[in-house]
C-alpha cells in the first residue's frame, strides 16, 4: 500500500474519530468502511473495535472476536462478490502489516495507481 501509516492507524485515527469513515457494516465489536485511500475501486477495511496486533498475535483479545470478526469480513465479502462478480480478502503480518491492528481489506477490481 502506498505510503506508511503510524503504529496503529485504526486506533489513533478511525476508532479515535479523528479521520472519519464511511462505514459498511458494523457491530458491537467490528467496523467495516470505505478504506480513505482506497487503493481498488472497491476497497472495504473490517477491523476489530479493540486493539489486536495482528491474526497470529491476538494480544488480549479472545477467539469469539476473531470469529466475530470474520463474520463480517464474510458478510462484506459476499455482498462486494455479488455486486462486483468478484472479491478478495486480504491480511498482512510483519513487516507487511504497516499499521499494527488486526485488519482486512476487502477489495474488487484492478489497482486504481
Amino acid at each position: 500500500m502506498p505510503g506508511r501509516m503510524t503504529a496503529d492507524f485504526y486506533c489513533d485515527e478511525v476508532l479515535s474519530g479523528r479521520t472519519p469513515v464511511a462505514r459498511v457494516a458494523e457491530t458491537e465489536r467490528v467496523l467495516a468502511y470505505h478504506h480513505t485511500r482506497p487503493f481498488w475501486p472497491v476497497h472495504v477495511v473490517v477491523i476489530p473495535k479493540q486493539h489486536v496486533p495482528s491474526l497470529t498475535d491476538l494480544g488480549t483479545a479472545g477467539e469469539d472476536l476473531l470469529h466475530e470478526l470474520l463474520a463480517v469480513v464474510r458478510q462484506v465479502a459476499a455482498a462486494v462478490e455479488s455486486a462486483h462478480g468478484a472479491a478478495r480478502v486480504l491480511t498482512n503480518l510483519g513487516r507487511y502489516q504497516d499499521s499494527k491492528h488486526l485488519h482486512f481489506h476487502v477489495n474488487s477490481g484492478e489497482p486504481l495507481r
